[in-house]
C-alpha cells in the first residue's frame, strides 16, 4: 500500500518514526488516527516510544528485523522496551548520536557513513546481523537521510550516480532506483517510511513521484 499523507505536520515522516517489516516505532505524542494509517499502510504493530527522551526516533535509530541500533544516550527503560520486542539492542558507541541519518539497512546490509569507527561498525554488523559497507553516497555522508530501503527496493537520492545505485543493489541484495518525493524532495530516507508491505511518502508527492517510488520499492511484482 501507498499512501500521501500528512503525518506529523511537515514531509519528514521519516525523522519522528521508523519502521520494520513488523513493527513501527512512533512517538508517544502521535495521535491515534495517524498511528492507525501507517499500521494499516504497512500492515505492521504499532510501538509508542522515545529515543534518548526525543520524539526524533527515525533520526535516533535504526533497525531491521533482528535489531536496533539506537543513540549512545537511549534512555535505559528504552533498551529494555526494544529488547522486550525480542529485538538485538544496542547503542551506537562514538561521538555521533543521529543513527538513523547515517546509516540505511534492511536485512541483507547495510551503508553507513564513512566517518564511523571501526567499533561502531562492528557494532551495527552484530546488532542487526549483516555486514556493513561503510561509504558516502551523493557526496553526503547522511545516508540514512538520502536512502530509503526494505528488503523488496530502495530509493535513493536523484543525484545518485549509476555506480552507486548499483553499489546499493549490491549491498542490500535488492534492485532500486533514484527518485525524490514531496515534490523535489531528494531527501528521501528523511521524507519516506517504508517497508516491504507499503510506504508513506509526504503528502506534497507528485503522481510521477509516487510512481517511481512504487517501482522502486517493488510494489510493482506484488500486481
Amino acid at each position: 500500500m501507498l499512501k500521501r499523507i500528512d503525518v506529523v505536520g511537515n514531509p519528514n515522516i521519516g525523522v519522528f518514526v521508523l519502521s520494520t517489516d513488523n513493527i513501527a516505532i512512533v512517538p508517544y505524542g502521535l495521535l491515534d488516527e495517524k498511528a492507525d494509517i501507517i499500521k494499516e499502510a504497512l500492515e505492521v504493530d504499532i510501538i509508542k516510544s522515545s529515543i534518548a527522551g526525543s520524539n526524533l526516533i527515525g533520526s535516533l535509530a535504526v533497525a531491521n528485523s533482528k535489531g536496533i541500533v539506537l543513540s549512545q544516550y537511549a534512555l535505559d527503560k528504552e533498551v529494555a522496551q526494544f529488547e522486550e520486542l525480542g529485538l538485538n539492542v544496542a547503542r551506537l558507541p562514538g561521538n555521533y548520536t543521529a543513527v538513523g541519518n547515517i546509516v540505511a539497512a534492511n536485512d541483507n546490509g547495510a551503508i553507513a557513513s564513512p566517518f564511523l569507527t571501526g567499533e561502531a561498525l562492528d557494532v551495527l554488523e552484530e546488532t542487526l546481523d549483516v555486514d556493513v559497507q561503510s561509504s558516502s553516497m551523493v557526496g553526503s555522508d547522511i545516508i540514512g537521510s538520502l536512502i530509503t530501503v526494505t528488503n523488496k527496493g530502495f530509493l535513493i537520492d536523484k543525484r545518485a550516480p549509476e555506480s552507486e545505485v548499483d553499489f546499493a543493489t549490491e549491498v542490500f541484495g535488492v534492485e532500486g532506483d533514484v527518485g525524490t518525493v514531496g515534490r523535489g524532495i531528494s531527501l528521501v530516507g528523511a521524507c519516506t517510511l517504508s517497508n516491504s508491505h507499503g510506504a508513506i511518502v509526504a503528502k506534497d508527492s507528485t503522481g510521477p513521484e509516487m510512481a517511481r517510488v512504487e517501482e522502486a520499492l517493488g510494489f510493482l511484482d506484488d500486481y
